[in-house]
């Protein structure tokens, strides 16, 4: 088990949907970067966060606001609904 799904399981613990969603918004959040042509590193410097940011971000180690989740969607060129699955 990698360290960032046992930290997701602690946020909602015993809530499986919810993990299933939010390892669901994770692939999606990966693809548009990888689909954008971009390294995680260009990501965070576009961004202004550190090297780590997208990688903690990616493996759900950190929690991405709503804030963030904007700023990579215009990075990506995607909408919100794409990272909730709404598309």
């Amino acid at each position: 088990m990698s360290q960032g799904y046992r930290k997701l399981r602690l946020v909602n613990k015993g809530d499986k949907a919810y993990h299933r969603a939010y390892q669901a918004f994770l692939k999606r959040l990966i693809k548009a970067r990888k689909d954008a042509g971009l390294l995680q590193a260009e990501v965070s410097a576009r961004m202004g966060k550190a090297h780590s940011f997208v990688s903690k971000c990616e493996l759900g180690e950190r929690r991405v606001d709503v804030i963030e989740l904007q700023k990579l969607a215009r990075i990506y060129d995607k909408s919100i609904a794409y990272f909730l699955g709404d598309e």
